[in-house]
């Protein structure tokens, strides 16, 4: 997730004690978090929302599983990485939603897919660590109500970020980031579509078509607070100028904003350790 940053929030909380110099290869434990968000893209309207999930982290030698997907590191040229990557969206009821009554709800959303991980520039301060990388996700997408699932295209989002570790505070993690998104018809349909059982006066029957959906800014900061817990926050502003789908009476907004929290806490850490001096940005 990609979202504003609200460091003055947490500043004034403890660091990371020094053990956490040793990183455990496995561990388990449970994240959630909520905030302000677009019922869909180029919506009008946001909306709170909320998430309570489990997660698993590996770091191993050649495949590595954490914030940033399922990751193969052997193989690779220097400085570039495949991994599998995912991603999500919330539902939204379209009866909440202004442009979208009467129509079908927009079930939970889910992508995954191969990325490959470009590190265009590493810095050279080790007490300091900054990166700018270059991710070029493809992922499947689908949709459930958690009684079925939907097929629901493709999308390619190229991001370039701005890393940096140890920023304002001994293992905290600051992110930069500019992306753009493209989607297949069957993942515009999803959004723009009306279907003409579903137009109205105020609501045209419109055929999306596949192309570009919009670009995003994004930042977010983690902070570490003990060797288990950890918070973040921050945000996104997206802009759809130009979109393939501005003409569906679906589209509404020109911008989005975004903003969210959320924390980690690690409650099984395995006794095997690896050094966190040799990965800093896992």
């Amino acid at each position: 997730m990609i979202r504003r940053s609200v460091l003055p929030i947490f500043l004034a909380c403890a660091a990371l004690p020094a053990q956490a110099q040793q990183l455990p290869v496995l561990e388990i434990g449970v994240a959630g978090g909520g905030g302000n968000t677009p019922a869909y893209p180029a919506s009008d309207q946001n909306r709170w929302r909320g998430l309570l999930v489990p997660y698993l982290i590996y770091r191993g030698e050649v495949l590595r599983s954490d914030e940033s997907g399922l990751r193969a590191r052997a193989g690779l040229a220097q400085g570039i990485e495949l991994s599998l990557s995912a991603s999500g969206g919330f539902s939204a009821q379209s009866s909440d939603v202004r442009a979208r009554e009467g129509m079908p709800d927009l079930d939970w959303l889910g992508e995954i897919g191969p990325t490959l991980r470009f590190t265009l520039w590493r810095g050279e301060d080790e007490a300091s660590p900054r990166r700018i990388v270059l991710d070029t996700p493809v992922r499947a997408v689908f949709s459930t109500d958690w009684t079925s699932v939907s097929f629901r295209g493709f999308t390619f989002a190229p991001d370039i970020a701005y890393e940096h570790v140890n920023f304002l505070s001994p293992f905290a993690r600051l992110r930069l980031s500019a992306g753009v998104v493209f989607g297949t018809d069957r993942y515009t349909d999803y959004f723009y579509q009306v279907d003409p059982q579903f137009a109205r006066p105020d609501r045209a029957a419109y055929n999306a078509q596949a192309g570009y959906v919009g670009s995003r800014l994004s930042v977010s900061y983690r902070l570490p607070l003990t060797e288990r817990l950890s918070v973040v926050a921050g945000g996104r502003i997206e802009n759809f100028s130009g979109a393939a789908n501005a003409g569906s009476p679906l589209f509404r907004s020109e911008w989005n904003f975004s903003l969210a929290a959320g924390f980690a806490f690690s409650f099984w850490r395995s006794e095997a350790t690896v050094s966190a001096a040799s990965q800093p940005f896992d």
